[in-house]
Formats: C-alpha cells, sequence, structure tokens
C-alpha cells in the first residue's frame, strides 16, 4: 500500500509557490518566540529601517512628483528672476535711490570679494565645491555635533545649495504637521536641480544676492551699503566674517544692536576660515582682537538724494509699467523687476539745491520762532490749529474706526512715545498728537527746482524741508500757491507783444476801478508818487503800475500770453492777476520763466532720458528734444530779460548782489503775497533757470512784517546760496560764466530813466512853456545813455525839484 501511495504522489504535479510559501509560514509561524532577544531586535530594527526607508523613498517621490504642490523644473530655474530694487540714476551716473519691497541689488561674482566668498563657505557648508547640492556627511555631523555635543561651530545642515533653495521659494505651511519634512524634500530636489544648471560661482552669487541680512537688508551689495557704506567688492577679511556671521541670526547678531554678541561670532566664524585653510592662525588672531567698525548708513524712501523728485517719478513709472509687458507677458514691477531709470537731474547740483534749503531754513525758522515768541501763530483763528487736527493722519484714522469727537479729543490729549522732526536733528519725546500738531504748524517749508531753459531738463529738485516728516511735495504741478508779483513779469511781457513802448511812462497814482465794485489796488509801501517805465514799475514791483499795464494790454491777451508761456493750471479772468493772485506751481513758474532765457521759445520741464532692463537692455528712451513753440518774440523776450536784470541789480532782488555777492548775469523777480503767506523768488540766467517758494503749509501761518516775510528774505536766500556753491564748483564754468546774449536794440529801447516824478506845471512853467513835449499816451520821455544799468540802490528815483529848478531847469 506504501508503495502505490509513494508511485501515486509521484505522479502529482508540483505544488506553486505559494502555496509552498503557505506551508512554510505554517510550519514555522512559531519559529519567531523562539529566536534569541538579539535575534529579534535585529530583526525588528531590520524591518523598520526597511519600512522607513520604503515609507521615505514613497514620500520623496511624492514630493517630487508633486503630490504636495508645485516644485520648479530645471527650466523655471534656468529662467529664474529674483526678486531686485529698481534703481534712480542722475545724468551724471550717480545712484539716487531705489523702490522695493525688498531693498535688493544683484550683484554678479566676479564684483564680490573673495573674503566674503571664503567666510560663507567655510562658515556655512566647507564641502560645497564638492557635493552635488546635498552633503550627506555634512548632514550626519550636524546631528552629532548640534543636537549631542551642542557646538556652535559645527555649521548648517544645510547646503548652500539648499538654502538658496529655501530663500528662491519660501515654505508653504499648509500641511501641517508635513509642511516642515515637505519643504525639507524639495529644497533637496531644487537644490540638485539648481546644481545641474548652475555653476557653483553663479549659486553662490544667488544665494548672497537673496539671502536676508539684519535690519532686512537684502542682499549683500544692500547690508554692506548699510553697514560698511561700501560695496561688496570692497570688504576686508573681518567685514567679511561680520556680515557671514549675521546669517546664523539676523537679529541676535545685528551689528547694530547687539556689537558685543556680533563680534562673538564674528570671531567664530574668523576661526572657521582659518580651520579651512582660508587664514592662517596669525592672522586670525590678530583680526580676532581688532573692535567692531561700522559705517552704518541705512538708505530708505526718505533717504538720499532727490527725495520729493523721486516720489513723484515713481507714479509716472508705476503707470509706465502698467503700460509695458515682459517678455513673457507680465506687465513690469516697479518694485520687483530690477529697472534702472536715467534721469535728467545733475547729482552734483541736487546737493546745492538741497544744502541751499537746508541751510537758509534752518536760520530762517530760527528768525520765525524769535518772531513769534511765545505767541502761537495762529492766535485769534482756532480755525487754523482745528483744520490742522482735522488733517492729521492720526484724526482720520480714528474717525474711522468709529470715534466721537470727545473721545477724539480725549485720545489727542494723552502723552504718547513718538519720534518729531527738529532742525538739531530727530527726536524721541513723549508728546501728546494735539501738541504733536501744534509743534508742526510752527515749520515753514520750501520748494526748489532748477532747469535747463533750453532743453527743459530738470537739472535739481527739492519739494520740501525733510521727506520723511513733510511728504508734501512743493515743487510739482499739482501744488499750487499765489505767485504774487512773480506773475507780473508776464504781464509785462503780454504788453510788450502787444507792442507797449519799454520807455512809456505810467503813473503810479492809486486809482478806483467803478466797474470792479470799486476795486482799489494799493502798493505795499504805500507810496503813489511819480511816473514809471515798463522797467521800473517791474524792477519796483509797482502794484498800480501793474494793474494799468495790465488794463492797457488787456486781460484775454495776457491770460493767452500765460498759457503760450506753458502755464496750465486755471487762472482767474479777474484784473487781481496782474498783483499775483493766481495759485500756480512752482514747476510752472520756472518753465514760464525759461521761456524769457530761451529767446521766447517756450520748452517743458522734462526728466525722464531712459529706462533699462535689469540687464541694461534699453526698454524706452524718452525723446527729450522737444518742438519748442514760440510764446513771445525774440527781441521782446530780450526786453524782458533786461528789465528783470534791473531786478536783480537795482530793484527788489539787489541783496542778491550786496548781501550775497552773487555777480553772475542773471535775471530775476521776488514776489510775495497777501499778509506775507508765501515767499517766490524766480531766477534767470542764460543757462540755467531756478525758482524758489517759502512759506508754511497753511497760508495762515506767517511772519506779520514785510523785512521778514517780502519773498526776498524768505525765498530769494536759497537760490543765493544755491549759486554760490554753483560758483565755487569749476565744473560748472559754462553755466556760471555765460552771458546774455542782447542786441544794441534792446538797450537803445530801453534807453529812458525808469522814474521821473510827474511834471508839476505852476503858473511859471504856463509862462515859459516849461515840461517836455509828452508822446501819444501824454507821457514824458527823457532819454539818456544810460540804458538803466548805472542806476545806484535809490532804484532810480530822482530826487523832487525844487520852484527854481523847474523854471530854469536846474538839476
Amino acid at each position: 500500500m506504501k508503495e502505490y501511495n509513494e508511485e501515486k504522489d509521484q505522479t502529482q504535479a508540483p505544488e506553486s509557490f505559494w502555496v509552498r510559501f503557505k506551508n512554510y509560514h505554517f510550519k514555522h509561524r512559531y519559529d519567531f518566540n523562539s529566536l534569541p532577544l538579539l535575534n529579534k531586535i535585529g530583526v525588528v530594527i531590520c524591518v523598520s529601517l526597511l519600512m522607513i526607508m520604503f515609507a521615505a523613498f514613497t514620500f520623496y517621490q511624492a514630493v517630487r512628483f508633486e503630490a504636495f504642490g508645485k516644485v520648479p523644473d530645471r527650466q523655471e530655474l534656468q529662467d529664474l528672476q529674483t526678486s531686485e530694487a529698481s534703481e534712480v540714476f542722475s545724468a551724471d551716473g550717480k545712484l539716487l535711490g531705489r523702490y522695493f519691497i525688498q531693498e535688493r541689488t544683484n550683484t554678479p561674482y566676479s564684483e564680490i570679494s573673495p573674503n566674503i566668498i571664503k567666510a560663507l563657505v567655510a562658515t556655512e557648508d566647507s564641502r560645497f565645491f564638492e557635493h552635488d547640492g546635498i552633503d550627506n556627511r555634512s548632514m550626519l555631523r550636524v546631528a552629532v555635533k548640534t543636537l549631542m555635543l551642542q557646538e556652535e561651530s559645527s555649521g548648517g545642515g544645510s547646503t548652500i545649495s539648499q538654502q538658496l533653495a529655501k530663500n528662491l521659494f519660501p515654505r508653504d505651511k499648509k500641511y501641517g504637521k508635513l509642511s516642515l519634512p515637505i519643504a525639507k524634500v524639495k529644497e533637496m530636489i531644487v537644490a540638485k536641480r539648481l546644481e545641474d544648471v548652475y555653476s557653483k560661482e553663479d549659486i553662490l552669487a544667488l544665494y548672497l544676492n537673496t539671502v536676508p541680512f539684519s535690519d532686512n537688508a537684502w542682499g549683500i551689495e544692500t547690508a554692506s551699503e548699510r553697514y560698511f557704506s561700501k560695496t561688496s567688492a570692497e570688504l576686508n577679511q573681518q567685514e567679511a566674517a561680520t556680515m557671514v556671521g549675521m546669517l546664523k541670526a539676523t537679529t541676535g547678531y545685528n551689528p547694530r544692536m547687539h556689537p558685543k554678541r556680533a563680534t562673538t561670532r564674528r570671531n567664530v566664524v574668523l576661526s572657521q576660515m582659518a580651520k579651512y585653510g582660508y587664514l592662517t592662525q596669525q592672522q586670525k588672531d590678530s583680526l580676532q582682537q581688532l573692535p567692531l567698525e561700522l559705517n552704518y548708513s541705512k538708505q530708505d524712501h526718505h533717504e538720499g538724494l532727490a527725495t520729493y523728485f523721486r516720489t513723484y517719478l515713481k507714479q509716472e513709472l508705476q503707470r509706465w509699467a502698467a503700460e509695458h509687458q515682459k517678455p513673457d507677458g507680465s506687465a513690469y514691477n516697479v518694485y520687483r523687476d530690477g529697472l534702472k531709470i536715467y534721469t535728467t537731474l545733475d547729482s552734483r547740483l541736487q546737493g546745492f539745491a538741497e544744502n541751499a534749503v537746508q541751510t537758509h531754513m534752518k536760520e530762517l525758522q530760527a528768525s520765525f520762532y524769535k518772531h513769534w515768541g511765545k505767541t502761537a501763530p495762529w492766535k485769534g483763528n482756532n480755525k487754523i490749529l482745528i483744520n490742522a487736527i482735522h488733517r492729521s493722519p492720526r484724526y482720520k484714522q480714528l474717525k474711522a474706526e468709529g470715534l466721537e469727537e470727545k473721545d477724539i479729543q480725549q485720545v489727542f490729549g494723552e502723552k504718547i512715545p513718538m519720534k518729531i522732526f527738529t532742525w538739531k536733528g530727530e527726536r524721541d519725546t513723549l508728546m501728546a498728537p494735539l501738541d504733536s500738531v501744534k509743534h508742526y504748524l510752527y515749520f515753514l517749508n520750501a520748494g526748489f527746482m532748477a532747469m535747463d531753459p533750453q532743453s527743459g531738463h530738470v537739472k535739481a529738485w527739492v519739494g520740501g524741508i525733510n521727506h520723511k516728516f513733510f511728504q508734501y511735495d512743493h515743487v510739482n504741478t499739482r501744488t499750487r500757491r499765489q505767485v504774487g508779483s512773480t506773475f507780473k513779469p508776464i504781464v509785462y511781457a503780454a504788453a510788450l507783444q502787444q507792442g507797449a513802448d519799454p520807455c512809456t511812462y505810467i503813473s503810479a497814482a492809486q486809482e478806483t476801478y467803478p466797474e470792479l465794485d470799486n476795486w482799489t489796488p494799493g502798493n505795499s509801501d504805500g507810496n503813489y508818487e511819480g511816473e514809471y517805465t515798463l522797467e521800473g514799475g517791474l524792477m519796483n514791483s509797482v502794484n498800480t503800475v501793474s494793474v494799468k499795464v495790465l488794463k492797457r494790454t488787456g486781460l484775454t491777451n495776457t491770460i493767452n500770453m500765460a498759457r503760450a508761456m506753458g502755464i496750465k493750471n486755471d487762472i482767474p479772468k479777474l484784473p487781481s492777476i496782474a498783483l499775483g493772485t493766481p495759485e500756480l506751481s512752482l514747476s510752472e513758474m520756472v518753465a514760464a520763466y525759461g521761456t524769457f532765457a530761451n529767446k521766447g521759445k517756450t520748452v517743458q520741464p522734462v526728466y525722464l532720458l531712459r529706462i533699462e532692463d535689469r540687464h541694461g537692455n534699453v526698454l524706452e528712451e524718452f525723446n527729450t528734444v522737444q518742438e519748442s513753440r514760440l510764446a513771445l518774440e525774440p527781441l521782446k523776450a530780450d526786453l524782458m530779460v533786461n528789465m528783470l536784470r534791473s531786478v536783480v541789480n537795482k530793484g527788489t532782488a539787489s541783496r542778491l548782489r550786496w548781501k550775497y555777492k552773487v555777480t553772475n548775469d542773471m535775471a530775476g523777480k521776488t514776489g510775495t503775497t497777501q499778509s506775507y503767506a508765501d515767499g517766490w523768488f524766480i531766477g534767470i540766467s542764460p543757462k540755467l533757470v531756478a525758482g524758489a517758494w517759502v512759506g508754511a503749509d497753511d497760508p495762515g501761518i506767517r511772519f506779520r512784517s514785510s523785512s521778514l516775510g517780502q519773498g526776498a528774505n524768505t525765498a530769494l536766500p536759497i537760490y543765493a546760496l544755491f549759486w554760490q556753491q554753483v560758483n565755487k564748483d569749476t565744473t560748472y564754468q559754462e553755466i556760471s560764466t555765460a552771458k546774455f546774449d542782447l542786441s544794441r536794440e534792446v538797450f537803445a529801447m530801453m534807453d529812458c530813466e525808469p522814474y521821473k516824478e510827474p511834471v508839476d506845471l505852476n503858473f511859471f512853467d504856463r509862462i515859459f512853456g516849461g515840461g517836455n513835449s509828452g508822446d501819444s499816451e501824454g507821457n514824458v520821455r527823457p532819454r539818456n545813455s544810460s540804458n538803466g544799468n548805472n542806476q545806484n540802490r535809490d532804484n532810480g528815483k530822482k530826487k523832487k525839484k525844487g520852484l527854481l529848478d523847474r523854471i530854469f531847469g536846474g538839476g
């Protein structure tokens, strides 16, 4: 029977693998329990490791195939564009400032100091030039030394390539506890791909251009400029070590806030550099003994040259960016795309202008405080203070939050910490918001602009005294103030264009105009004697003469002349414009005066030359060659220039000569508005026209006397201080030595005394036929050869003649 069964078994089909596995598993199912303990532990560890490796591999592949979000591919990394601040340059190539959200300037590897590279590699990734983006040895070392032995000098676990991936693609926290491991795996994948796309040098440059340093200084170039006021190429070994030391903890090792900690950390970096052969032991010891020396200079939107101009320009650039597309079809971004904006400003002239404003306004503010003493400038008109409170950002915010007026008043009465502006520097103080409003109401402000009258290129633009605390720009066309007597040259230009004779005499007598509601314009000095030529009336800024010139010229003709000279803002159709009642901008007035220097041709201010992308490719070149319009016949323009020269040489602007010793060939006009709320001076030289305005932001805050509040005292000194600096700089000799090209005909047409006493024909005059024959206007026109250029400071007025002088012609 047994033999039969064996034969029968031999004829059966062989068992399958799964049957045998099942039988084996059943037969040995209890064998694990019989294993020795160490064998059991080994089996558990092996199985666990296999499971972990399988899970890790599966997790890695899930991240790689974007189950947890987008992972940049090699093409995206190759086309990488990091956020970069756009930069504004002057015509002479100087950096004026930047537009940024994160202040950053990209610098190529070749322009970064080798000291920075050595310090970075030694401290952050000593095998950087050996691995392919992930350093397994370094990760194991850090796990042992940092986590177990707590050694600070062990370095970071991530390679520079991994840190770069983290900087370029911020971590996503939407996956809860898995967010960190997902981010780490993404950074490993991106790091390897970066190594495939870029050279080691490019990766170092990318890292240093994107890493944040202390005080939110993004990138090595910005941080170098901020902490040491030098380029990254100029950093020495100890400075480089300080910079790299910040990266471990930008707040804790901030050298400005924590110099002792920063010094300690710097010395750790120097030790790392010595450890890896970048420094000798002697060099390390010597450098570690040096004190930490900073040259801190933070640049923000309120710092640097031309802050008001840059703010004004930004609005135009944003419009340009919205209308222009990058190669990928998206619009340009002024804050991120690293645009290079080249302007017409001259960095040195801009510096002269800012210095002139600062110097004079500091002195004028002291004079203003002394003038008012303990009396508030708004005394008797509390509406000024109330309006200032209502304009304040704090009041608007509290109102928007729904607070009642009584609650807002309570908030305004409670002292809080704040930083305030003073002419001695910023000051931290405890002050109630109401007192802060009062503090700023006292301040006088200013605007200054200089322009090439032939091209229209703006050379300097100062919108105020301090951009951080006073951001209202007093230059641009949207800022309008009454222009005072600076409008009178436009009236006189219109008169000349309509055929007025420069030597026509006009009485200064006061008149009442019934057709204008009995309007009776007056002169500021109360003097209504004598008769003036156009030169004399302009030179002495005689209101009554200006009104009569306007009346003879015609209101429409005068307004048309203003329009032809480039003024676009509203001009009221009232004869009071002869006294300067129009509210116009400083930039408009400077451009209008440029017409006189440009032989009657009008040009508009221009300030943009070209815009380039971050690689230097020109995106747009602006046509700055204007088709000038002839607003005034060249001869008439020259006549105006010569009249305005008299204003400077002998008239209301003569302190330019006798006080400030500015001897250049120039012309100009002062202006003062009612109650001395605004002071103006617009000056012309053959190659530069410039203007200054001074006043408080609220016209109700002002001087109370003519000697202090007139434009000759408030605005003219800024122009004078500016020119003093120009004259000292030999670079600008072509500008400073330029002379007006006036023909003999101009001097011949103005060959008359600018002022004469009215002829008093008495009995003896009528007997003897005294007096000169008059012209068609009934005005006497004595001729002489002085052409108005040799008068003394009595403004050309002659002394009254006595009775016998009038009879017998004595003189």
